[in-house]
C-alpha cells in the first residue's frame, strides 16, 4: 500500500527532501509525473504523498524514509491502496530507469519487525577509526512536546552525518561530534578514507541548525494553536452546558407536580 500523509501534518518539510522518488509535495503545489505532465495538487492545506509515485522506499530504504523523519508519526501506510512487494518494486525500476535495482533491493517488507536498520551498524564501525576531538561544549537538545518526549530530536553532536565511499559508493555515517576539517574517515566497506574539509562542515553545520531551528519553531507553533483550539473548545462547551442547563430546567418545571398547591379560582369566575 502507499503511503499517506494524515491530517496531523504540521508542514514541518521535514519528509519532503527524504523521498527517493520525489512524491512528497508541499500543499497548494502541482506535481509532476514521470512523464512531464503537470497535475493539481492533492491538497491544499498539507504536504501530500502521489499515490502514482509512492513505493514505500521498496529498492532503496528498509523503511518509508517519511515516516523515519517525521516528528509527529503522520506518514502511515494506506489501507485504501495495498499494494504487493513486487509491484512497489516494479514501480521503483519504472521511475528511475537509469538505476539498477535489484530483486533483493532494501524493502521494508524485508524488515517487518525488526530492530533498528542495519544502516546504523557500520557508523559503530567507523567511530574508531576517527580520532576523538577535544569535547566540545554541547549543544541543547531541541524543545519537544511536553508530552510527548519521544519526539524529541538528538542533540547536534549525536547526529548521525551519511558518508558515500567515493571508491566503492559504500555508505555509512559518523556522529557529528567526530564530523571535524582534518579528521580521517576509514570505509568499513573498502578502507577508502575520506577527510571532510572546513566548508562541508561548515555546510553540515549549518543544516543541522536550520533543522533543529524550524523542528522546534513548528512545535512550538503546533502547541500553541492546539493550546487556543482547546481553549475554544472548552469556552464552547462550557456555554453549551449553561444552554442546557437551562432548558433541562425549563421542561422539569412546565408541568406541576402531584400534591402542588394550586391558586383557586373565585366563585364567579369562568
Amino acid at each position: 500500500m502507499a503511503t499517506v500523509i494524515t491530517s496531523e501534518c504540521i508542514n514541518c518539510g521535514a519528509c519532503e527532501p527524504e523521498c527517493p522518488n520525489t512524491a512528497i509535495y508541499q500543499g497548494g503545489v502541482e506535481w509532476q509525473a514521470p512523464n512531464g505532465s503537470m497535475h493539481p495538487p492533492i491538497s491544499n492545506d498539507i504536504f501530500y504523498i502521489v499515490p502514482e509515485k509512492c513505493t514505500e522506499c521498496v529498492g532503496f530504504y528498509d523503511q518509508e524514509a517519511c515516516a523515519k523523519v517525521c516528528p509527529v508519526d503522520c506518514c502511515v501506510p494506506d489501507p485504501e491502496r495495498p499494494e504487493s512487494e513486487a509491484a512497489l518494486l516494479e514501480r521503483a525500476r519504472a521511475l528511475h530507469p537509469d538505476k539498477t535495482i535489484p530483486d533483493d533491493a532494501p524493502s521494508r517488507f524485508k524488515n517487518e519487525g525488526g530492530a533498528a536498520p542495519a544502516a546504523a551498524k557500520p557508523a559503530a564501525e567507523a567511530k574508531p577509526a576517527a580520532p576523538a576531538p577535544a569535547a566540545a561544549a554541547p549543544a541543547p537538545p531541541a524543545a519537544a512536546a511536553d508530552d510527548a518526549a519521544a519526539l524529541a530530536l538528538p542533540d547536534l553532536d549525536e547526529w548521525e552525518i551519511p558518508i558515500v565511499c567515493f571508491r566503492c559508493s559504500g555508505e555509512y555515517s559518523v556522529p557529528f561530534r567526530y564530523f571535524r576539517a582534518g579528521v580521517v574517515f576509514s570505509c568499513p566497506h573498502c578502507q577508502g578514507t575520506l577527510v571532510p574539509t572546513l566548508s562541508m562542515v561548515r555546510g553540515v553545520e549549518g543544516a543541522l541548525a536550520q533543522f533543529h531551528a524550524r523542528w522546534t519553531r513548528a512545535f512550538e507553533q503546533f502547541h500553541e494553536r492546539r493550546r487556543r483550539e482547546l481553549e475554544q473548545f472548552e469556552e464552547r462547551q462550557r456555554m453549551e452546558l449553561e444552554r442546557f442547563s437551562a432548558e433541562l430546567r425549563v421542561i422539569a418545571t412546565r408541568e406541576k407536580v402531584p400534591g402542588a398547591p394550586t391558586k383557586r379560582k373565585g366563585f364567579f369566575s369562568f
